[in-house]
């Protein structure tokens, strides 16, 4: 007499194909894992003068421009000078050689409903913070109209992670190959 169970039905599993996109991701954050030698670092920062300074223009500048001024664009115009003072970060590895850029294409974690993606900012020196948000604005219309591109997640030289938008504290995010900084 056998006392095994039917599964119950909340055990079932289902499988489904991943999206181009997200096979992409995928195979690239695999290769990350398993070709570098990642260090973590956490570090705390006083965020009192960016929220006054944030709190003081926030309804000007959705008025002027359009586009609300969030906390991204302060983070990627300080990553740009930090860049720009360790030129090394702005890097990559190609066999003995390293190759620093002399432009800042920040890649940016956004969180949808169907996952985490790093669409690239091109240029993000050359943009103000209006232009900063807008692009941002733009890539969350492209990626809930399920019209992002292969082509908007490639050529970063930098990324900014973004765990905060699910709720972490902190978090350890993989490299985007060849970047050698996150």
């Amino acid at each position: 007499m056998s006392t095994e169970k039917a599964p119950a039905a909340e055990e079932r599993s289902h499988r489904k194909p991943m999206s181009r996109i997200r096979q992409r991701i995928a195979a690239r954050l695999l290769e990350a894992k398993h070709s570098t030698a990642m260090l973590t670092t956490f570090n705390e920062i006083d965020m009192a003068h960016v929220m006054a300074i944030r709190g003081q223009y926030k309804e000007n500048f959705k008025k002027k421009y359009g586009v609300g001024l969030g906390f991204m664009s302060f983070f990627i115009k300080a990553c740009i000078e930090a860049l720009k003072e360790i030129s090394q970060i702005n890097a990559f590895v190609d066999g003995t050689d390293i190759i620093e850029h002399n432009y800042y294409h920040i890649g940016v974690a956004i969180g949808s409903d169907r996952g985490l993606v790093v669409p690239v900012i091109r240029h993000a020196g050359q943009l103000s913070f209006a232009g900063i948000e807008q692009t941002i604005v733009d890539y969350v219309k492209k990626i809930q109209a399920n019209k992002l591109e292969l082509s908007d997640l490639e050529g970063g030289t930098f990324t900014i992670s973004n765990g905060g938008v699910f709720g972490s504290m902190l978090s350890t995010p993989l490299l985007n190959m060849p970047q050698s900084g996150i």
